[in-house]
């Protein structure tokens, strides 16, 4: 019975049922590790979320990033556009300058510079967001595994703690009661009247009691053993390897952050070359401008054709003879030695054959401009028209397939509804080609086929009669004016006229210029020009004055109807007999 007491002495807690492991030192220090892990696994959950959150937080970021990009190399791209030159329009044209064209390659170049920011952003998308996202999912799955192991863990070991803390009450219980059921039985032994039956009784229940208390002993034991084995198992093993594991995780999401962080500058940094090509691209395009080429173009493009007149000569008045003019004036195809018009007569002071009064748009052969202007016109204008006839050959040679596939197969259409459409395009054409045809012959005035003006043929061209009333005054009205126009206004044109005066009358008695020759009209031409005439085709007339050098012969029809008509335009017959006439080939 002293064997059993001091057993449960042993084993009974000092401070009764309020801490199982205060019973020895270590089950102390297993209770304080278990409860410091249960608050750490907590702890370390929360600081995993965390982590999980900085990755989105690193995911949002980029994908605004990309947005600014794509919106960046947006409005790139609708500046390069604005400042684009629009076709068929006059400002097109000004992209012939080298200072234009590199304007012009700038914009390319910032259309360019904008794709590498649509670069940026769809790297950033694909190399960041999208793998980062993924990665994200998976360490969210992950992680949730791993504290669900820890969970399941610590509920085992709970569930070891409850059945270790029922089998030590239980054994505690039958201790208590072996040691009253002896002291009861030592009472009964002592008592002298008691009877021998009852000291037997108690004496039994008094080793029921302590086998009872041996069974709970040996059960108590052997829980205790098995606990101290899964808390060992629990806290070496299983709890290390997960929080290893989760270690490793989070591990795994510190390196990949850094990843991403280098790949956000390294997709910058590819597109870096390609952007200095295009600020290359720009500065090259700055060092191509050529102030002196685009002179030349301005020169190019706004040149008249026309020479500088030369010096005016004296004109003497005080002898009776004919007033001559020197071939340096710009009135000598006025005079010619031909006398002044007699009052009434029909013709009338001429202007110069290219400048013809211009109420509106203009003529139509450009006659107002001067030559190489005209000629520029009249080239551009037979290119639209050529255009115009090949797009309209083009729709015919469509329509005369698609008419073939009618007649072939009648189910696909009716070949006789396109007949309407092919003549209407043969007659659009027709028009074009005589349109093309009226501004070709134009054109062959001004361009190749009449020679290079000189100085001569400048004061030629101009086609004035020479039935004018005042040669000084014509010549004042025929110049230009100071900025390069010309001038046209009537009242200006009456203003310059000189009234005729009795010095004029020595003049009128004068004949008008001998024929040198006849000559055959070998087209009709319409001198819709001051100072030409129109013939017919055929028309039999006389020439009162050879070609000079600028493609224009003067021509008479009778005696008030004389003018310049093309050199081209006419079959020349010379009189070899006529005073300075010169054999025409």
């Amino acid at each position: 019975m002293e064997n059993i007491s001091n057993t449960f002495s042993a084993v009974m807690c000092p401070f009764g049922d309020c801490c199982f492991f205060k019973l020895s030192p270590n089950s102390t220090r297993l209770n304080y590790l278990f409860v410091s892990l249960q608050d750490q696994f907590e702890n370390l959950e929360k600081h995993t979320q965390w982590g999980i959150d900085v990755l989105e937080k690193y995911i949002k970021f980029v994908k605004e990033r990309t947005e600014i990009e794509i919106s960046y190399a947006k409005q790139l791209r609708n500046l390069s556009k604005k400042y684009q030159p629009k076709k068929n329009s006059k400002e097109e044209e000004e992209y012939k300058y080298t200072s234009c064209k590199a304007f012009l390659a700038t914009l390319n170049e910032m259309n360019d510079y904008a794709g590498q920011h649509e670069v940026v952003s769809e790297n950033m998308t694909s190399q960041i967001t999208a793998e980062l996202t993924r990665f994200v999912q998976e360490l969210k799955q992950e992680r949730k595994s791993h504290f669900h192991d820890g969970r399941k863990a610590q509920q085992n070991i709970e569930t070891f703690w409850k059945q270790l803390e029922a089998s030590k009450r239980r054994f505690e219980r039958d201790c208590k009661e072996a040691d009253r059921a002896q002291q009861y039985f030592e009472k009964m032994d002592a008592d002298i009247n008691v009877t021998k039956a009852d000291v037997e009784k108690a004496r039994q229940q008094a080793q029921t009691r302590h086998q009872m208390a041996e069974d709970s002993k040996g059960e108590y034991s052997s829980i205790l053993q098995k606990f101290n084995h899964e808390q060992r198992e629990h806290y070496h093993t299983h709890i290390p390897n997960i929080f290893q594991k989760i270690q490793e995780m989070e591990e795994r999401r510190i390196v990949r952050i850094g990843e991403c962080m280098k790949t956000y500058a390294e997709v910058d940094r590819q597109v870096i070359p390609i952007i200095g090509k295009c600020l290359d691209g720009i500065t090259k395009a700055a060092e191509s401008i050529d102030q002196k080429n685009d002179s030349q173009l301005v020169i190019e493009a706004f040149k008249s054709g026309f020479e500088p007149p030369g010096d005016i000569d004296f004109e003497d008045f005080t002898q009776p003879m004919k007033r001559t003019v020197s071939e340096s004036s710009l009135s000598n195809s006025r005079w010619d030695g031909k006398s002044e018009p007699k009052p009434g007569s029909k013709s009338k002071g001429k202007l110069w054959p290219f400048i013809k009064k211009n109420k509106g748009g203009g003529p139509e052969d450009f006659s107002n401009l001067p030559p190489e202007q005209r000629r520029k016109k009249l080239q551009q204008k037979v290119d639209e028209l050529n255009k115009d006839i090949q797009k309209e050959m083009d729709q015919r040679d469509a329509l005369t397939k698609m008419k073939d596939v009618y007649i072939k197969n009648p189910q696909m259409g009716d070949a006789a509804s396109v007949d309407h459409k092919l003549a209407e395009l043969g007659q659009n054409m027709e028009k074009l080609r005589l349109e093309a045809q009226k501004f070709e012959g134009w054109l062959a005035e001004v361009e190749g086929r009449l020679p290079v003006r000189t100085e001569q043929t400048r004061r030629q061209s101009g086609m004035y009669d020479t039935q004018n009333t005042s040669a000084v005054n014509n010549c004042a009205q025929d110049r230009e004016s100071p900025d390069g126009s010309y001038t046209e206004d009537q009242s200006q044109e009456s203003e310059m006229k000189v009234p005729v005066t009795e010095f004029d009358d020595e003049f009128d008695d004068e004949e008008p210029l001998p024929t040198i020759g006849t000559c055959k009209a070998l087209y009709t031409f319409e001198g819709q020009n001051e100072g030409t005439i129109s013939v017919t085709e055929g028309e039999m007339l006389y020439v009162i004055e050879e070609d000079k050098g600028d493609g224009w012969t003067r021509i008479r029809r009778n005696e008030d109807e004389e003018g310049y008509v093309p050199t081209s335009y006419v079959e020349v017959y010379l009189d070899k007999n006529a005073k300075g006439a010169m054999t025409y080939i």
